[in-house]
This record gives C-alpha cells, sequence and structure tokens, in this order.
C-alpha cells in the first residue's frame, strides 16, 4: 500500500431516511445504511486523508436533500472535503436555479447525471442537455461521467461539443471485463484521453468482472490501460465504495492499483492518490 495517506475520490455515504436509495434492494451487500465509520471499518489499514461524495442516484427528488446532508456531514467528518451532487441536466436550460441551489453549499464541486441506464445517443445529443452541460463553469462545477463501454461513443461526441467544461469520467468507463473483450473501449477510451478536459478516475473495476470468480491479471489489462492513455497527471484513485464491497475488499483494491503503478516514481503516485484530487475537486 501507499506509504503516505491516500484521496478516495469516489465514496457514496446514504442513511436511509432522506437519502433513500432503492436500486441497492437487490444487492443485499449494500441494502442498508453506509457512514464514515462503516468506510473506517472496511478501509482498515489504508490511511484516508481527504474523502470526496459522489452522490448515490437517490430516489427521484430526493437529490437535493441529498447534497444538503452530505455538506452537513462534513461539519463532522472533517476528511470530507468534496462532493459531486446530482443535478437533472436534461432540464435543460431551466436547470440553473438547481446548479444555484447546489452551489449554496461550498463543497459541492462538480455535479453528475447518470448516463448509464440511459439511451446514450439521444441524451448526449440533445441539444438542451449540451446547453445545461455548458452552464457548468458559470458555477465552478465539472461533469463526471458514469457510463458503461458500449456508450463511450455519444459521449466522445458530448465532451467534444463543449470543449469548456472539465470532465471526470468515472470507472474507467466500465468495460466489458466479465465478457474478456476489449473493443471499442480499448481505443475509445484513447480517444477520449486525447481530449485535454477529461480526468479519469481509477475506480470501480473489479465490478465489471465476475463478482466472484475474477483475478488480477483480469483485470490488469484495463487497468494498465486507462493509466497509459491518460498518464500520471489526469488519473486520480477511487474506490467506489461502498459499491466496491459487491465485488472486491477495499485494501485488496488498493493494493492492485499499487502494483499496478509499482514502477512510477513517487511523484507520479502521489498525482494518482493525492495532487490529482485536490487539483481536480480544489481543496
Amino acid at each position: 500500500m501507499p506509504d503516505f495517506a491516500i484521496v478516495d475520490t469516489h465514496v457514496h455515504f446514504w442513511d436511509g431516511g432522506i437519502n433513500r436509495v432503492s436500486w441497492t434492494a437487490q444487492l443485499p451487500a449494500i441494502d442498508r445504511p453506509f457512514l464514515p465509520a462503516d468506510l473506517d471499518a472496511d478501509s482498515r489499514a489504508v490511511a484516508l486523508e481527504a474523502i470526496v461524495v459522489v452522490e448515490a442516484d437517490v430516489d427521484a427528488g430526493l437529490y437535493l436533500k441529498e447534497a444538503a446532508w452530505v455538506a452537513e456531514l462534513a461539519r463532522s467528518e472533517t476528511r470530507l472535503k468534496a462532493v459531486v451532487a446530482h443535478a437533472p441536466l436534461q432540464f435543460g436550460d431551466a436547470v440553473g436555479s438547481e446548479l444555484e441551489k447546489l452551489a449554496a453549499h461550498d463543497i459541492v464541486k462538480g455535479v453528475r447525471r447518470l448516463v448509464q441506464g440511459q439511451h446514450a445517443h439521444a441524451l448526449c445529443s440533445d441539444e438542451g442537455f449540451r446547453r445545461a452541460v455548458r452552464m457548468l463553469p458559470r458555477f465552478d462545477f465539472h461533469f463526471e461521467l458514469c457510463l458503461l463501454h458500449d456508450q463511450l461513443g455519444p459521449v466522445l461526441d458530448l465532451v467534444r461539443a463543449c470543449p469548456e467544461v472539465r470532465f471526470v469520467l468515472d470507472h474507467i468507463a466500465k468495460p466489458p471485463i466479465k465478457a474478456g473483450l476489449k473493443d471499442p473501449w480499448w481505443h475509445e477510451i484513447a480517444e477520449l484521453a486525447a481530449l485535454a478536459n477529461v480526468d479519469c478516475k481509477i475506480s470501480g473495476v473489479a465490478t465489471e468482472a465476475d463478482h466472484a470468480a475474477w483475478s488480477e491479471d483480469q483485470l490488469r489489462p484495463y487497468l494498465d490501460r486507462a493509466l497509459d492513455v491518460f498518464g500520471p497527471d489526469r488519473v486520480l484513485f477511487g474506490s467506489d465504495w461502498p459499491v466496491m464491497r459487491l465485488a472486491v475488499a477495499y485494501p485488496r483494491w488498493v493494493e492492485i492499483v499499487d502494483r499496478a503503478v509499482a514502477d512510477w516514481s513517487e511523484a507520479d503516485r502521489r498525482r494518482l492518490y493525492v495532487e490529482n484530487a485536490r487539483r481536480v475537486y480544489r481543496f
């Protein structure tokens, strides 16, 4: 493991009350509240310097309450430095008032509107959606991209159409690891990396493999590809906790990432684990 404290750029907290997360009902391993004490119990010997909380796809209409709840949680959890909140960017121009409400919380640094689960071409090519995405720099927000590997084409078009917006790719675009396939993810993630306004989160990789039967050797080609095309200046360590519990223990994930960058310089490893997160999330 790193011999310094790391920044985890992809954590979800929910309390089971105002932050209802119904999609976990079919996933017993994560179908309960998850709070900072649970993260500490799971991360064990991994030293966490800072935490970035990303919206948890709460039930409809609760995203503003979720953002306010996490902002309040940060008053007692001092490691919590930034929040990526949900924003209904499909509302087009009308989303401006929602972004203003989110910006009232200084800790909100970016927004996410899931592409996964949507018709990616229709969403990403919609001019109202694109206008909403282009509003984000006005609030000093970036846009986090959560998508499946077969949605990279439309997302590439969106990013190219919004060069003034900063993007963060979550979970290396969820490649088809379980199926053992590489293309077109292999070349499309390189196309995305060629766009200077995109950073990449090294997170959520084991959950794209067979949860009960994956090996590190199966993960490494995809992990290495993302690290290679984005390079040490534009990758950020993340866990996707507690969703990662479906496939991998927190310390083991850190060990896998650490082995993947074992030949990097100390400065480059610190960029992955700490400094790039500080730059992207501005703390």
